[in-house]
C-alpha cells in the first residue's frame, strides 16, 4: 500500500479508502446488507493496508454505521482512522449536531470519529450551518474528544465550494467527486487546488464516477483504452489518474464485492503522484474527448444561459441527461436528477420563454431538450 500526506496533519493515509455506501446486499435491497461477505472485504482491505474508513448516517438506509462498527471489532477499530458523516438536512438547531453525533457514536460502538464531514454541503444548506456557527459546535465535540477533525463533503457550484472554505476556519479536510470526466464539475480541479492550498486535506469520492467508468465503454473508448501502451482495465485508468494529483490524500471505492477489494488493492500498491507519463496521460485527455462527443446536447457547461427566469439549471439537467448515453445507465441519471436538483430546478419548470436560445452559443434548442430530459428523467 502507498500512503499520502493527509492536509497539514503528522499522519500517512492510505491512498485507498473504504467507503461503506455501496456493500453487498442481500435482494438488491439497500438496507439489508450481505454482513458476513461485507465485514470479510473490509477486513481483507484493512488487511492490506487501508486505513481510512468512510460511512455516512443514511448509507444503506441506516444500516451502514452498525455495520461498520461490527466489522471494525477484533483488534480492527485500532487499525484504521474512522469516517463520518453528520446529515446536515436534519440539523436545526445547534443541539441537533450533537444529538446525531451521539446516536453516531453509539451505532459505531466506539467513543470518539476521527474524521466527522458535514455531510453533502451546498448552497442551499450551508448559510443556515453557517449562521448556526456548525463550526463552533464542532469545536466543541473535537475539545470533549468525540471527535477528532471536521470537514465537509460537498455537491454544488465551484463558487459555493470557495465560499464554504472561506467562511468558516475550522475545517481541516474536504471530500469532493472527482475523476476524469469531472475536472470542471462542481468544485473540480480548481476547487481542489484551492483547497489543498489552504491546507485542507482532499478526500476524493467517486473516482469511477459511481461505476460508470467501469461499465463497458463505447466503441470509440474502447479503440483509445486498447491502443494504451500498458494495459490496464478502464478502473485503473481512473483510480491511477487521480492518485496522479498531488493535490489528492486519500481516493474512496465504493467497493461490493471481494473482486473490487483484491483488484483496488493492487492497483493502490502502484499508485503514486507521477505514475503516469505524458503519454497515458494524454490518453486519458482523449477519452475524456471521446465520451463528451457522444453527448447528445452539445452543452459545453458555459453557463451564459443562466440564470434561467424560471430557475431552471440548464447545464446541470443537460449533465444529468448526456450521462444516460455516454455511459449507457439511466438508473444512476435518474437517481441524481432527483438528488442533485431541487424541484425548481429541474426540466419540467421550462416554460419555453426563449430567453436561453439568443444566449447559447452552441445554438442549442433549449426547451425542445428541457422537455425531452423531463420525458427520460423525471419519475414514473
Amino acid at each position: 500500500m502507498q500512503y499520502r500526506t493527509f492536509g497539514t496533519l503528522d499522519w500517512k493515509v492510505s491512498a485507498l479508502g473504504f467507503g461503506a455506501m455501496r456493500l453487498p446486499v442481500i435482494d438488491d435491497t439497500p438496507g439489508k446488507i450481505d454482513e458476513p461477505e461485507a465485514i470479510r472485504m473490509i477486513r481483507h482491505a484493512i488487511d492490506g493496508g487501508v486505513n481510512y474508513v468512510d460511512t455516512a448516517y443514511p448509507y444503506h438506509g441506516g444500516m451502514s454505521e452498525p455495520l461498520v462498527a461490527r466489522a471494525l471489532k477484533d483488534g480492527y477499530r485500532d487499525k484504521v482512522r474512522l469516517a463520518t458523516k453528520s446529515p446536515s438536512w436534519l440539523l436545526q438547531t445547534p443541539g441537533d449536531f450533537h444529538k446525531y453525533l451521539d446516536e453516531q457514536l453509539g451505532r459505531l460502538q466506539t467513543d470518539h470519529i476521527d474524521f466527522y464531514l458535514i455531510h453533502a454541503l451546498n448552497k442551499a444548506r450551508w448559510p443556515a450551518l453557517r449562521d448556526m456557527k456548525i463550526g463552533k459546535e464542532a469545536q466543541k465535540a473535537i475539545a470533549d474528544g468525540r471527535i477528532g477533525r471536521i470537514g465537509f463533503s460537498f455537491h454544488d457550484d465551484l463558487d459555493t465550494f470557495k465560499g464554504i472554505i472561506d467562511d468558516e476556519d475550522s475545517w481541516d479536510f474536504c471530500q469532493i467527486q472527482y475523476n476524469f470526466m469531472d475536472t470542471d464539475y462542481q468544485a473540480g480541479t480548481e476547487g481542489m487546488t484551492y483547497a489543498a492550498e489552504k491546507g485542507l486535506a482532499v478526500v476524493v469520492m467517486e473516482p469511477i464516477r459511481g461505476g460508470q467508468l467501469a461499465a463497458t465503454p463505447p466503441e470509440t473508448v474502447a479503440r483509445l483504452w486498447d491502443s494504451a501502451p500498458a494495459e490496464r482495465t478502464p478502473v485503473e485508468w481512473a483510480l491511477q489518474w487521480v492518485w496522479n494529483q498531488p493535490e489528492v490524500s486519500v481516493v474512496l471505492s465504493g467497493m461490493s464485492n471481494m473482486e473490487q477489494v483484491v483488484e483496488n488493492l493492487a492497483s493502490a500498491d502502484r499508485s503514486g503522484v507521477g505514475s503516469l507519463n505524458d503519454e497515458e496521460i494524454s490518453l486519458i485527455d482523449r477519452v475524456a474527448e471521446a465520451y463528451h462527443a457522444i453527448s447528445p446536447v452539445p452543452c459545453t457547461n458555459c453557463k451564459y444561459c443562466m440564470p434561467c427566469p424560471n430557475g431552471v439549471d440548464i447545464p446541470g439537467v443537460f449533465r444529468i441527461y448526456n450521462d444516460v448515453a455516454l455511459y449507457g445507465d439511466l438508473n444512476r441519471p435518474k437517481m441524481l436528477y432527483q438528488i442533485r436538483l431541487t424541484d425548481e430546478e429541474r426540466a419540467d419548470k421550462c416554460i419555453a420563454c426563449g430567453d436561453c436560445l439568443e444566449k447559447c452559443p452552441q445554438g442549442i434548442e433549449i426547451p425542445d431538450w428541457m422537455e425531452k430530459a423531463d420525458q427520460l428523467l423525471a419519475p414514473q
